[in-house]
Formats: C-alpha cells, structure tokens, sequence
C-alpha cells in the first residue's frame, strides 16, 4: 500500500521535503506516526503535542477535510494522497 503525502509551510520545512510515499499506513494516525518516526522529532513536535493532534494541523485525504478530532482513525487505501498544511486564513 503506497500513501503520498504532500507537506505544506512549516511542515514542509520540518520534513525537508516537498513530498514523500509512506507504506505501512492504515488510517490517519498511523500516518502520522510513520512520518515522525521517518522525518524526527521536528516534525513531530509540529504535529503533536504529546499524543493529541495540535489543532494548527490541517489534514486533507483525497480532497476532502479529515476532522482531527474525530477521524485520526480515517482508514487510508492504496493510492490515496494525503495533504498536511497549517490552517488557511485569509481577509
């Protein structure tokens, strides 16, 4: 099973990387978690605060908003392409 996932802003930049494929993924959480334990505890400390997904963490699957209080256990498939970016604001 191949994920792509594509950093934006400050995630790009922890990661050093524009974006990357993550094998060993079945949901959300999972990703995340491969993602730390492949680009370290920078990016880890962006994402997380202790186990809780930070709320400046914007997570897209395939188009559409992951509610990161509720779908961290969103189940991913082959293919799918992740897109991980802080929140968007404008005026």
């Amino acid at each position: 099973m191949a994920i792509t996932v594509k950093f934006f802003a400050n995630f790009r930049e922890a990661a050093g990387v524009e974006k990357t494929v993550i094998e060993e993924a079945t949901d959300v959480y999972s990703l995340l978690k491969a993602l730390v334990a492949k680009f370290g505890d920078r990016l880890g400390r962006q994402l997380f605060d202790g186990e809780k997904l930070r709320e400046t963490v914007s997570i897209i699957v395939n188009g559409r908003s992951v509610d990161p209080a509720q779908d961290l256990r969103h189940k991913l498939r082959d293919g799918d392409v992740v897109a991980i970016f802080p929140p968007v604001s404008g005026g």
